[in-house]
C-alpha cells in the first residue's frame, strides 16, 4: 500500500484543498494530513481564523484522507515519514525546492496549485468586503 503525506494550515478549507487531497488520492492508498496546530501557526507568524480541532475535524471529514495528525513544527516531518512508513510527500508546488532533502527519504512531489485559490486570497478579499461594508456605515 503506497502512503502519501501532506502539511498544512488548511484554514478556511476551498476548492483548492479539495483537489489537493484527491490528487494525493490517485498517487496513493492511504493519504495522511498533518495539519498545522494553532501553536505552530503562532510561530510561523499566523494566525488562522478557524481553531485548529475545527480545521483537524473538517479534513478528517474527507473521504480522500484516511488518517490527520498535528503538526508541531517543521522538523517533524522526517520523523513522520518514517513513523509512518511514507512513500510519498506532498506539497503545493509554491513550496518546489523547500523539501528536496527529504527525497532521501521517500518520493517527493510538488503539485500544482489551483489557480485564483488560496485561503489568504480569500481572507484578503473578505478583509477588503468587510472594510467597504465599514465605510457604507
Amino acid at each position: 500500500m503506497k502512503k502519501v503525506i501532506t502539511y498544512g494550515t488548511f484554514d478556511m478549507f476551498h476548492i483548492g484543498h479539495l483537489r489537493l487531497l484527491r490528487r494525493m488520492r490517485e498517487i496513493g492508498e492511504y493519504v495522511i494530513v498533518a495539519v498545522s496546530t494553532d501553536e505552530f501557526n503562532a510561530l510561523k507568524g499566523k494566525k488562522a481564523l478557524v481553531p485548529y480541532a475545527e480545521r483537524r475535524e473538517i479534513v478528517e471529514a474527507i473521504q480522500y484522507v484516511d488518517l490527520v495528525i498535528p503538526e508541531h513544527s517543521w522538523e517533524q516531518k522526517a520523523d513522520d515519514i518514517r513513523q509512518y512508513g511514507v512513500d510519498c510527500f506532498v506539497m503545493g508546488d509554491d513550496w518546489h525546492g523547500h523539501f528536496d532533502h527529504l527525497a532521501e527519504l521517500c518520493e517527493v512531489v510538488y503539485l500544482e496549485r489551483t489557480r485564483n485559490i488560496s485561503s489568504t486570497e480569500l481572507r484578503r478579499s473578505w478583509e477588503i468586503a468587510a472594510v467597504k461594508t465599514l465605510d457604507l456605515l
